[in-house]
């Protein structure tokens, strides 16, 4: 299995990762959105490289020309609420893509937040079969929000190829995707992989809860 790690070169996404990380300028809401799109923007590029491609011809005002488009058919699926600016992002570039939606949170057992479940209430997604399947969430903890949400959208069809598209991962939960997904058809792309999980299983350094960051805190 391909795994993609950004933070291994230099590039100008290295400044976005920077303000969504940093304490002093993250709580910018309106910024913090815009960076974590833009992100989503760089990203989408960086994987439509590797997909497949057709020929047309198009009628310039003064002659045939021949180019290359992509001949793919994409979903893009996230999952609700925080990776909803980073799947806006993708959708900028890969325009003419199909949608889905699935909601999987966390339901803590108590109240220290160290042990819960992934509960999933919500999908809305077109068919999948035999189409390329993004699998979009900006925060990649453990591994098994990721998972559970492939597993509901398998529902809809089998996907011809599946990207696992995040911002900040924990090795841990790559290590996870690796061992839970079928390894010769997907491919995993992150902008950073952080060390380790604290003990109510958040990335360390990490960045904090991107969907409140993005929107305000839930009670």
């Amino acid at each position: 299995m391909e795994v993609n790690n950004f933070s291994d070169t230099n590039s100008l996404l290295n400044s976005f990762i920077r303000e969504i990380r940093d304490i002093t300028i993250q709580n910018d809401r309106l910024r913090f959105r815009r960076n974590i799109e833009r992100i989503g923007e760089v990203m989408a590029y960086e994987i439509s490289k590797g997909i497949h491609y057709k020929k047309i011809e198009v009628n310039t005002p003064l002659d045939l020309i021949e180019v290359n488009i992509p001949d793919e058919e994409i979903v893009i699926a996230t999952i609700l609420r925080a990776g909803l600016p980073f799947h806006h992002g993708m959708l900028n570039y890969f325009d003419g893509a199909e949608n889905a939606f699935v909601s999987a949170y966390r339901k803590y057992r108590e109240i220290g937040h160290q042990s819960f479940d992934i509960n999933i209430e919500y999908i809305a997604s077109p068919s999948i079969e035999g189409k390329t399947l993004i699998l979009a969430d900006p925060m990649l903890a453990t591994g098994s929000s990721m998972e559970l949400t492939y597993r509901a959208l398998l529902t809809k069809g089998t996907p011809a190829h599946i990207h696992i598209a995040t911002i900040i991962a924990s090795r841990q939960a790559i290590d996870y995707c690796k061992a839970n997904f079928p390894e010769e058809k997907t491919t995993i792309w992150a902008a950073a992989i952080d060390p380790e999980l604290n003990e109510s299983s958040y990335i360390v350094p990490g960045i904090g809860d991107a969907g409140d960051l993005a929107y305000g805190e839930k009670i």
